[in-house]
């Protein structure tokens, strides 16, 4: 089977080389695109640089600018949906994903018959490592918002650790996906879970990044509280055939 680990950039120069070896290293012959945002660190120059040995395994689809977490994913799921990938994941680019769980989310997606598995923080206790208490608390919380108001039964409902089935993703539209920061994972997992397709958790391990700088800001937690909101009265319909 087919699996692409979508990866999107913005000034990963410290993470970028390191995390396409490791990801290449594991069994299962994942492939990798890197989505960049214009990084002015070279980022996407240090992708070009491992590309040349794994030509055949790690993509790079460059962007103008930064353009938004939302944008890119969507940029990604069209790349791979016209390839034909049976799997396509979704991973940071710091480390604070282990890449080794890569290979039991593929196992979740199909021995579960799943058209998403999420990399959960939550579903057994609390497994978030070097954040300060305070980004925990606003974090899991934030998750059970958003299982109260739109009813998912999601634990880990803003994970950016997940993998989609190529069903899953193709039955989507995503020109009705609205939020494209913080709140762009939770609008593409309650999509998934409307169009009634079965989705799994499996726990991991999150650990903050030790290289880089975050590119979280108070401004994507705004948008993500008030869609959550208007998650309940959207009208969710699978994309049109053909379309």
């Amino acid at each position: 089977m087919k699996k692409v680990v979508l990866i999107p950039t913005y000034n990963e120069i410290e993470n970028i080389e390191a995390i396409l070896r490791k990801v290449t290293s594991l069994e299962g012959d994942f492939e990798v695109l890197v989505i960049d945002d214009g990084s002015p660190d070279g980022t996407a120059a240090a992708v070009r640089n491992v590309q040349s040995e794994f030509p055949q395994r790690i993509h790079l689809l460059e962007r103008s600018g930064k353009l938004g977490l939302g944008t890119a994913y969507i940029a990604g799921f069209r790349w791979a949906l016209e390839r034909s990938y049976d799997y396509i994941f979704e991973m940071d680019a710091d480390f604070s994903h282990n890449p080794d769980d890569l290979v039991r989310l593929f196992r979740a997606a199909v021995e579960k018959q799943a058209g998403l598995v999420i990399g959960s923080r939550y579903v057994c206790g609390v497994n978030v490592v070097n954040w300060p208490m305070s980004r925990v608390i606003m974090s899991y919380y934030a998750s059970v918002y958003v299982r109260v108001a739109t009813r998912m039964p999601v634990r880990d409902a803003t994970a950016g650790f997940v993998c989609y089935s190529h069903k899953a993703l193709a039955a989507l539209d995503f020109d009705r996906i609205r939020m494209k920061g913080y709140g762009f994972q939770i609008e593409m997992k309650y999509t998934v879970w409307r169009l009634g397709f079965p989705i799994a958790e499996v726990p991991i391990i999150f650990t903050d990044r030790t290289s880089g700088t975050s590119k979280m800001s108070s401004g994507i937690f705004g948008e993500a509280f008030w869609g959550v909101m208007r998650l309940r009265f959207k009208k969710i319909r699978k994309k049109a055939a053909g379309n």
